[in-house]
């Protein structure tokens, strides 16, 4: 390949807590002579083709000389056809001229494209105030969530949120909507994981009378229902694969169809997705669409857990104290506070809060009574003498979060005698989390 060195370079995998799609993109070859090199997408226009008059030269023999002109506009990426001998083709229809979206796959003679559009990793100073709405955080690394979300909430760019169950993901998008001039609108929550497959288009889009057996009257969607406001796609990783570019088509057209109607309706509607999926890895297997989730991921931002930020960990006591403490004026023991901030907490905030909420139930007196909590965990967490301090601290760390976790849970399921709902609602952790964790220690069987 001649003349790549300024245009074509690849791809270098990058890992942060904060990204954003670049104002840039890449047409990268995902099958042909030249695989694995990506076009960068800048300003200005490129052409693509065999020949040396060519700005990009693929070394593919069935491409013209000058085949294909890219152009990088506001909502995607312009391609045109330069009257190539063997054509240009999207979804296999042959096309002069087009806007390709995010994900869109290209075809010239033997060479296919794919466009993606570049993350940056955003490096963002943590905002002075340790609240952002009613989400509290203390460690620099949610105080950088708060500073871009203050930001990010005046603008209409569609944000995904990662991160494990109990982080606080819904509270943040109900932040962002707060802050944001939609806030006077609805802000509707759609959780993925709880629809059934086969009403999952309804409950999104919305169904007319006499749509399917039973259905007397006609029902609005989450769509509908957020219009002018905000639409939090909760799990969105766990949407079905058919139903996907459906979401996919209403995210970029504005515009839905109810389930047996034949009119369009126009939305307005902004977008906040969740989930504690790694999405990346979910393309790479073919379980989550890359076209989606370019779509969705214009911001992605993983909440770190409450393991990662111990020092917030008083600061949310407190405030649970604040709330459920009756009558107010509770206090919590310093060395009971510097406990809690060293255990793993694989549930999150959520269940602090839990605990919180459970030991001012039962507590009496001035101080909070959190002997029997804190004596239960000590029994369930790993020998500290049984820390490998022949490793790294991360590694380290790791292991000893790993191990709480397989006894607590085995602990957990026993005192519940299998039952998986009741032992959710103690550790407050979503079901459907709870056997992926179970599984995950070889503690759960699906014949169970």
């Amino acid at each position: 390949m001649e003349g790549l060195t300024a245009s074509i370079t690849r791809l270098i995998p990058k890992d942060a807590t904060i990204f954003r799609q670049s104002g840039r993109g890449r047409c990268i070859v995902i099958r042909g002579p030249d695989r694995g090199e990506s076009l960068v997408v800048d300003q200005g226009t490129v052409t693509i083709g065999s020949g040396s008059s060519a700005e990009v030269q693929l070394s593919d023999p069935t491409i013209s000389r000058r085949h294909l002109s890219v152009t990088l506009a506001a909502n995607g990426v312009v391609v045109r056809d330069l009257g190539s001998t063997n054509g240009s083709f999207v979804g296999g229809a042959r096309f002069q001229e087009l806007l390709l979206g995010f994900g869109a796959e290209i075809l010239i003679g033997q060479t296919l494209l794919k466009y993606l559009p570049d993350e940056e990793q955003v490096e963002v100073a943590p905002a002075a105030s340790e609240r952002f709405g009613n989400m509290l955080g203390r460690d620099p690394k949610m105080r950088q969530v708060f500073s871009l979300l203050e930001d990010v909430a005046a603008s209409e760019a569609t944000v995904l949120l990662e991160g494990e169950t109990g982080t606080g993901k819904e509270l943040l998008a109900e932040e962002i909507h707060r802050h944001s001039p939609r806030s006077g609108k609805p802000f509707v929550v759609f959780d993925c994981a709880a629809q059934p497959k086969d009403l999952i288009e309804s409950a999104l889009f919305g169904h007319v009378r006499g749509a399917f057996t039973g259905v007397v009257a006609d029902r609005k969607g989450a769509f509908a229902e957020a219009d002018g406001g905000t639409l939090f796609l909760d799990e969105i990783g766990e949407l079905a694969l058919d139903m996907q570019p459906a979401l996919l088509r209403a995210l970029d057209k504005r515009t839905i169809r109810a389930v047996g109607g034949t009119g369009q309706r126009m939305v307005s509607v902004r977008v906040v997705a969740a989930t504690n999926r790694d999405l990346r890895a979910e393309m790479a297997t073919r379980r989550f669409r890359e076209d989606l989730y370019y779509r969705l991921a214009v911001i992605r931002i993983a909440v770190p857990p409450l393991r990662e930020r111990p020092a917030d960990v008083a600061l949310l006591v407190q405030s649970f104290v604040e709330t459920y403490a009756k009558p107010p004026g509770v206090s919590v023991r310093q060395p009971d506070l510097d406990r809690l901030a060293r255990l793993p907490w694989p549930g999150n905030v959520r269940q602090l809060r839990n605990v919180i909420e459970h030991a001012c139930a039962v507590s009496h007196g001035a101080e909070l009574d959190l002997a029997d909590f804190l004596s239960s965990v000590a029994a369930a967490a790993p020998n500290i003498g049984s820390i490998a301090l022949d490793k790294p601290f991360k590694e380290a760390k790791a292991a000893v979060v790993e191990e709480f976790e397989r006894v607590y849970l085995k602990a957990l399921l026993e005192r519940h005698g299998g039952n998986l709902s009741a032992a959710s609602r103690t550790a407050d952790l979503d079901r459907k989390h709870l056997r992926e964790l179970l599984r995950k220690h070889g503690l759960w069987e699906e014949s169970e």
